[in-house]
């Protein structure tokens, strides 16, 4: 996972919690950003599922005002909404709903407290969501939802021990697409990728929504584009597609894969269709760094721009996020800008994403002895991370820790060879200069 792993959120029809609700795929929900102009984010089909459950809800309440069981499945499933479309002007929605059913139901209300948990963890606001998950827990310990929202908001809190103790309680009371998908991250995230594998095929066995199954083929290319398998990655992402055409994910997957083949004309197109659909600040980061590569260099900074406009709307509608921001700043922007918003990013959450970001903000500013620190934090659970040994090598080098820059720029390169559109070139290029 390059940069922003959208901790897995799929749809499951959870015990009165959410008709198609983000809980399936582990996650801290969406990467923020409403579509900016010149284009609106695409508002859901009339016709799909998840559109039915929210209008059938709307009518019910209606009728039945005081349904607390009913707002609190509507709140979850704008969070969803928000999620499939890229819009966060549905996180109101889902909080106001949410707050009402609590009011309504201020005791043992396990669903609304999943849900705002879920609406905290998509909000990236994972404190709030770890306490919301204990307190539904407290209410309800036999709630297998809120243990999935607690994993996510653990995992991103940088409590591995308490994220892996979440995942096997979930595991414990609901093996399935959830469970497994989730354990296969925990699992991912300490270095073992074989048994991450091994817990997607588990995932993908117990999965029949073709929304579940293309989310699990996705994750399962996600583990091949990673450890550089790009062939099986790209036949991993095109199977997701065919269980499901509208999962975008894997269609900017396959975006990314295609760069790496150096099909970049190919690339291009689908990075083009993944933004059209669901403007993630992630793909517009992606799509501007292979322009840039590319010597298109108007053409990435009007990414760029478009990505600064989604990060200014998602903070408008309460997403506190400046990890992709700070991501963007430190390459591309001002380093020293980044290197603000990723100690505000670390002192909310203590994620091995969050410490590689901020220690290349602190690298690109000069400030390389704090830095090594934090680099060498975030490689600590064992993660094969290419992006994370780049970034520590660079660091050592700068250190004039000649041996230990190479014995990472060879990791990284063996684990990805492709792990960057412009960083990798620099990789290879750092490793032959280096003295043998």
């Amino acid at each position: 996972m390059r940069r922003l792993p959208l901790l897995l959120t799929t749809l499951a029809l959870a015990a009165g919690l959410t008709a198609l609700g983000a809980l399936d795929r582990p996650g801290a929900g969406p990467a923020p950003g409403g579509r900016a102009q010149p284009q609106a984010a695409p508002a859901p089909r009339a016709d799909d599922p998840l559109s039915r459950a929210v209008a059938a809800d709307q009518q019910r309440l209606r009728i039945l005002p005081d349904d607390a069981g009913t707002w609190a499945r509507l709140g979850s499933e704008y969070v969803e909404q928000a999620r499939l479309t890229a819009d966060p002007s549905y996180y109101p929605r889902a909080e106001q709903a949410l707050q009402r059913s609590l009011a309504l139901a201020p005791h043992s209300n396990a669903d609304a407290l999943t849900g705002l948990g879920a609406l905290a963890n998509a909000r990236h606001l994972f404190d709030q969501a770890r306490d919301h998950a204990q307190r539904a827990i407290a209410a309800n310990p036999a709630h297998w939802p809120a243990y999935a929202v607690l994993a996510d908001a653990r995992t991103q809190l940088g409590d591995d021990t308490g994220a892996t103790e979440a995942v096997q309680q979930l595991l414990d009371r609901r093996p399935g697409t959830a469970s497994f998908t989730r354990a296969a991250y925990d699992l991912e995230q300490h270095g073992r990728t074989d048994d991450a594998r091994a817990a997607l095929g588990q995932a993908l066995a117990s999965a029949h929504a073709p929304a579940d199954r293309a989310f699990c083929h996705h994750q399962i290319a996600e583990l091949d584009w990673n450890t550089g398998h790009f062939d099986e990655a790209l036949t991993g992402y095109r199977s997701a597609l065919a269980a499901d055409p509208s999962y975008t994910p894997a269609l900017a997957g396959q975006a990314r894969t295609e760069a790496a083949l150096g099909r970049t004309d190919d690339a291009v197109r689908d990075y083009t269709a993944a933004i059209a659909r669901v403007p993630l600040p992630q793909y517009l980061l992606e799509l501007g760094e292979l322009h840039e590569s590319l010597g298109h260099h108007d053409r990435a900074r009007e990414q760029y721009r478009l990505l600064a406009a989604e990060q200014r709307l998602a903070a408008a509608n309460g997403v506190s996020d400046d990890l992709s921001l700070g991501q963007y700043e430190a390459d591309h922007g001002d380093p020293a800008e980044a290197v603000r918003l990723l100690r505000a990013e670390w002192d909310r959450r203590r994620h091995v994403l969050v410490a590689d970001a901020l220690a290349w903000a602190l690298h690109r500013t000069g400030a390389d002895a704090e830095a090594l620190e934090l680099a060498e934090y975030s490689i600590r659970l064992g993660w094969h991370n290419a992006v994370f040994d780049f970034h520590l090598a660079e660091i050592e080098r700068s250190l004039g820790r000649t041996a230990a820059a190479r014995t990472h720029l060879t990791r990284a390169l063996a684990t990805n060879p492709a792990f960057h559109p412009l960083h990798a070139a620099t990789a290879r290029a750092d490793l032959a200069s280096l003295p043998a």
